[in-house]
């Protein structure tokens, strides 16, 4: 309870227990920053410094190794991510097809450019070397989705399923 003279119980933030349950998880096990952040991450949709110095105070490292491994690895995010994370393929077979004119597309539909994220946080745009789907060139991922044979038009339609 609170120390004044009502009777509130005090605010617990869910995700700040759901990561307490984290560190208790690893606590004391060498190695295990990359699945404490990792965890972090999916907890939080992104990994937010408080998040971060609290990380290097359970585990007992300088903030510094923290925040090296973080910036290191490109699976970690510092910002903010939208609920839909687009990834438009700019490899190869996707260049020569177009990659670039739906990349534009989208950066126009969304006002947003690479590596930004709306202000809704509805959507995330990445580009990313290669999807491994060069057969169905141009190629963008939403989330886990993949679309292929993409023109302006169909991107355009894509978008709405997800609006």
């Amino acid at each position: 309870m609170c120390q004044c003279c009502c009777s509130a119980e005090p605010v617990v933030d869910p995700k700040a227990q759901k990561l307490a349950g984290v560190f208790s998880k690893y606590r004391g096990e060498k190695g295990a920053l990359i699945p404490v952040l990792q965890a972090a991450q999916e907890i939080y949709g992104y990994l937010p410094k408080e998040v971060l110095e609290s990380i290097a105070r359970e585990l007992k490292m300088p903030l510094s190794k923290v925040y090296g491994v973080v910036t290191f690895y490109a699976q970690f995010h510092l910002k903010p991510r939208g609920r839909y994370v687009i990834r438009v393929c700019q490899g190869t077979a996707c260049h020569v097809r177009g990659a670039s004119q739906i990349m534009e597309a989208l950066q126009e539909k969304l006002a947003i450019k690479d590596g930004e994220t709306t202000t809704d946080l509805k959507f995330t745009l990445e580009s990313v070397a290669c999807l491994g789907a060069c057969g169905l060139a141009p190629v963008m991922m939403v989330n886990d989705e993949t679309h292929g044979r993409l023109t302006k038009d169909v991107v355009l339609k894509i978008l709405e399923q997800y609006e």
